[in-house]
């Protein structure tokens, strides 16, 4: 890692290590008595420390741990995908080329950053494929809908997941060796824009925005969360290839993304009845919880990103 990625991590830490001390007097101004808001509150500081931790080993060991790290966040949030579908006996060869051939051959093309197969692999070769896997069983019972949801599953955990990473292979001039910080600053500013949605909508949020897919979210919160996440974006320029203006178009883009990415997801989860994706992160569900930001983010990051920069 340089000195700016170095740097980075240390105003995150900064800001982790101020909010823990809120979270301390938060819990010592109650007592020490339960508290629903503050201890969740507390657990989700405590999974955000994991999370920018093992983020910063990973930068740290370098592009290739980056990428493992990205494939085992892409298999753990198919498989919470897939384990709240329903899948019948015949589906089960389009199940295990979905883990344990796409999802490995995705990340590999990436490694080896042959573009112009791991951008049409998944919606191209395998959306033709897994069909074909699964009509071999002879099952017709509800095939469209059990086909469609593996498809999906691929699409959302892999295909656009993988563009976090992808974002290494991107040659650009001028900014050689710093792709790293593209990466933490897609994934900071899109998860920034959250908690900050969370916040505002806390503190001043009055009008639902979508009472039926997440009553949480409210216009307050939405409005006030992306415009201090695209300011936050805006100010991280410097670690970018962009000036600040275009960090701030580009900030507003995938913050405008990610809320509607954590939509669809909040769609998926009611028809499935469901709250959370999982339980795998204390304080903020599955994995896909708090991903499903980042998944329709990131393939639009990287595609403008290689068209007007790389």
């Amino acid at each position: 890692m340089d000195n700016n990625t170095l740097l980075l991590f240390a105003g995150i830490g900064a800001l982790l290590a101020l909010a823990s001390l809120i979270g301390f007097i938060l819990k010592r101004r109650s007592g020490g008595a339960e508290n629903l808001v503050v201890d969740n509150l507390i657990a989700r500081i405590n999974a955000w420390w994991v999370m920018v931790a093992i983020l910063g080993v990973a930068f740290w060991l370098g592009h290739v741990a980056v990428i493992v790290l990205f494939y085992l966040v892409s298999f753990y949030a198919l498989r919470e995908f897939l384990t709240l579908t329903p899948t019948r006996r015949s589906d089960y060869p389009a199940l295990a080329a979905a883990f344990y051939l796409v999802l490995p051959l995705q990340y590999l093309l990436i490694g080896i950053s042959w573009y112009g197969m791991f951008s049409i692999f998944i919606p191209v070769y395998v959306f033709l494929l897994l069909p074909i896997l699964a009509s071999l069983g002879g099952d017709t019972t509800r095939f469209l809908e059990r086909a469609s949801k593996v498809q999906w599953g691929l699409m959302i955990a892999v295909f656009c997941v993988s563009h976090v990473p992808a974002l290494l292979t991107l040659d650009i001039v001028g900014y050689e060796g710093r792709n790293l910080l593209l990466i933490a600053w897609l994934v900071m500013v899109v998860q920034l824009s959250d908690v900050l949605q969370y916040v505002c909508g806390k503190l001043a949020g009055k009008t639902k925005i979508a009472p039926r897919l997440s009553p949480s979210k409210t216009v307050e919160g939405f409005v006030g969360g992306v415009a201090l996440a695209t300011g936050v974006g805006a100010l991280l320029f410097w670690i970018t290839p962009f000036s600040f203006w275009q960090a701030a178009g580009i900030a507003l883009l995938v913050n405008l993304l990610g809320f509607f990415g954590g939509l669809v997801m909040s769609a998926i989860k009611r028809d499935r009845g469901v709250k959370d994706w999982g339980h795998m992160i204390e304080g903020h569900g599955g994995m896909l919880d708090r991903l499903d930001s980042v998944c329709f983010a990131a393939p639009i990051f990287f595609h403008v990103v290689r068209y007007y920069w790389a």
